[in-house]
């Protein structure tokens, strides 16, 4: 990334909105005192900007290569200040903002962009369930859209209910993720557990590595586990690589003879949902609505 000067940092920083005043929202990092509403805000978090534009909050700045197709278009003429990983402090000091987002991939980046704005770590921890309204009623007080950020949890929880009566009675599941020919599985307290919370499927297999990238899986493994679904979640579809995709990654004999399988009941879990933007309203809405369908279509038993 790039140095800038330092009087223009101090001058970014220390700058605060007239008019604004003086709120305290849970971060990350614990809660912070912040400016609100703050006017011109750069996010560098794809869940942070998924919820942001739900309530209308529309950013300054934002990562040059979103690759949620709904965000993408969301902010096709948002100037650009670097990447997820790379923040460009020059842009960013010319954008002059009085606040800056980060989490997840670009949490690490928090100390530097910092220099340049305050700045906070909106991550989300792997229960969504409970962090992503959290995070939804703190943006909602720190922008002013407490009456929008109300209708938003209230709209999630009936989803959820919604998935919750889809889901019972429907047996076990296992969340996998393919990376080209690679195959992982993720169990009830990994980053996509709060699948498991979210619709009361018991865990086809338990006690699996929480390790952030899942653990390795075979063909036969999951011809042993035998789910009744099998929840699919494609890393190079989301992330826009080209190679192999999930279903020929799982395609096998072995794979093909599990209930699941059988039944039709593997789902392609929207792939940027799952894995780019996870825990942003949108996200978990078409997640959650997904799995409902799904589920609600299965034959009775």
């Amino acid at each position: 990334m790039r140095r800038i000067a330092l009087s223009g940092l101090l001058a970014a920083a220390l700058w605060s909105p007239a008019g604004a005043e003086e709120v305290t929202i849970d971060t990350a990092q614990g809660p912070v005192a912040l400016q609100s509403p703050p006017q011109t805000v750069a996010v560098y978090d794809m869940a942070a900007l998924d919820t942001l534009t739900a309530l209308g909050v529309m950013p300054a700045g934002t990562i040059d290569n979103v690759t949620v197709p709904a965000l993408r278009d969301a902010v096709i003429d948002v100037p650009h200040v670097g990447t997820l990983f790379e923040p460009d402090l020059e842009a960013l000091a010319n954008l002059g903002p009085d606040l800056v987002i980060v989490g997840g991939r670009s949490a690490p980046q928090l100390q530097a962009v910092a220099q340049v704005a305050p700045a906070i770590d909106m991550t989300l921890g792997t229960d969504l369930l409970t962090d992503a309204p959290a995070r939804i009623e703190a943006y909602g007080t720190l922008f002013g859209k407490e009456a929008e950020a109300e209708a938003l949890t209230a709209d999630l929880e009936a989803r959820l209910a919604a998935l919750r009566a889809a889901a019972e009675g429907q047996g076990t599941a296992l969340i996998v993720l393919t990376n080209g020919p690679k195959m992982s599985a993720y169990g009830k307290d990994s980053r996509f557990g709060w699948i498991f919370g979210a619709a009361g499927l018991a865990e086809a297999v338990e006690g699996l590595d929480q390790a952030t990238h899942g653990q390795g899986i075979s063909h036969e493994f999951i011809a042993e586990a035998n789910p009744d679904w099998l929840l699919v979640v494609d890393r190079g579809a989301a992330i826009g690589e080209d190679g192999q995709g999930a279903e020929a990654t799982l395609r096998s004999r072995l794979v093909e003879g599990t209930t699941a399988w059988q039944k039709s009941q593997v789902i392609y879990l929207d792939p940027a949902a799952a894995y780019i933007s996870a825990g942003g309203y949108s996200a978990m809405t078409t997640l959650l609505d997904q799995l409902t369908k799904a589920l609600s279509d299965a034959p009775a038993s």
